[in-house]
């Protein structure tokens, strides 16, 4: 494990929350612990519906219940809010893929 993985891994435990991530489908549901930023103050101004949702998260608990790669159209669960994913980038540390960062819309 590298810097990039033990560092990502603080921020999210330190400032993260616990969200679900599914298929569209609803199958295969993995709980994991992932850290949204909260929107900049333009975004505010603005209107939060147009900006999308962007969680950061670890690729432990997805490698750990073999989920795969998140994908357009799962849905994640943030408290009581659904969205859903509209793109997902992959977190490199090295070769190995240590977290993903996930774009979603809704929120409803």
């Amino acid at each position: 494990m590298g810097q990039i993985t033990e560092s990502r891994r603080r921020q999210i435990r330190h400032k993260g929350r616990m969200m679900t991530l599914s298929r569209s489908d609803k199958s295969n549901p993995v709980s994991l612990m992932a850290y949204s930023a909260p929107p900049a103050t333009a975004a505010l101004e603005a209107g939060v519906s147009v900006m999308p949702f962007v969680a950061e998260t670890l690729n432990d608990e997805l490698s750990a219940a073999a989920y795969g790669q998140p994908r357009n159209m799962d849905i994640l669960m943030d408290g009581g809010r659904r969205y859903m994913l509209t793109d997902a980038t992959a977190v490199y540390d090295g070769s190995e893929i240590c977290g993903w960062k996930l774009f979603a819309a809704g929120g409803t």
